[in-house]
């Protein structure tokens, strides 16, 4: 069955689209990422979507659809922390590599997964190239104190061409609130989940409680998964779906953050990442905590897994 019924209901505007229960957002991004519709049935879906808004239980779907065709890494002795990069820098480096690497350093395993989706943007990926951390070509076991970098298509080639579409149509669609929910592992994760809009904390939170998951919520730097240096942003943790506040917002924004560099190109970037894991200089306050709350949040998942 097509999805030609799926957009009769979600395409009906902001005020007359009606949400879809989780089976039938399952069933319609599962035709989606399996390529058994329409170019022209995709761009409606993605049109659609993005007028009328992603609910908790169709973003469960999606997830649900997503999983089932995930290619998922080995569970560890560790939960697997997550970082979705999509964003890249824009005005700021882009950061996720040193807290990957940071995070590694103190003995977890790390997973950076994501795609290039604008092409003016200097992007995690690269960075992580220029300090000798290429692509993985394959899925393998990732050790405790390892970090590694995996696009999107090894993940998922159709979860890939959908985030794709916006080359196109020059908008975000739901694939890119899937990337920063999935769970690539076998085993328990820690997904670090991050915003720029605060009508996004509020579904990403209600999505992680309705999934029983465990991560971390903030408001990002540039819509990447490290915190903003310059900003204490609000923080809370999920461990199997329940609300943990870390971290209370505060007032004010600084003008500079000592040590960080001005350009923000990819040697530029990879060289501050090096120094500051050199202990050449700070790690910016507000990545230190950042840090310390995953390392708190990983320990929490741990303690609750089933025994």
């Amino acid at each position: 069955m097509g999805i030609s019924q799926y957009i009769k209901e979600i395409g009906r505007g902001a005020r007359g689209a009606r949400p879809l229960d989780r089976a039938q957002a399952a069933d319609l991004f599962g035709q989606v990422l399996d390529g058994t519709v329409t170019d022209l049935e995709i761009g409606a879906f993605c049109l659609a979507m993005r007028i009328k808004g992603e609910t908790p239980e169709e973003l469960a779907g999606f997830l649900d659809a997503t999983h089932a065709r995930l290619a998922l890494f080995p569970a560890t002795g560790q939960p697997l922390i997550v970082l979705p990069s999509y964003n890249g820098a824009r005005r700021l480096p882009v950061l996720t590599p040193l807290l990957a690497l940071l995070l590694a350093r103190e003995g977890l395993p790390v997973l950076v997964h994501g795609a290039a989706t604008e092409s003016t943007r200097v992007l995690a990926s690269g960075v992580l190239a220029a300090l000798d951390l290429p692509p993985l070509t394959a899925i393998r076991a990732i050790a405790d104190g390892e970090a590694v970098f995996a696009p999107t298509e090894l993940l998922s080639p159709g979860l890939k061409r959908l985030l794709d579409v916006r080359r196109v149509v020059g908008l975000r669609n739901p694939g890119h609130s899937v990337v920063k929910l999935m769970q690539p592992s076998q085993g328990p994760c820690v997904v670090i989940g991050s915003y720029t809009h605060p009508e996004y904390a509020q579904s990403m939170a209600a999505t992680f409680e309705l999934l029983g998951m465990n991560a971390l919520l903030s408001r990002g730097l540039e819509g990447e998964s490290v915190a903003d240096p310059r900003r204490t942003a609000q923080v809370d943790g999920f461990v199997r779906g329940r609300r943990i506040a870390l971290q209370a917002q505060q007032p004010g924004t600084l003008a500079e953050v000592p040590g960080l560099p001005i350009d923000i190109d990819i040697r530029t970037t990879a060289g501050y990442t090096r120094r500051v894991l050199a202990g050449e200089a700070a790690v910016p306050q507000a990545i230190a905590q950042q840090v310390a709350q995953i390392v708190q949040l990983a320990q929490r998942a741990q303690q609750a897994e089933p025994s």
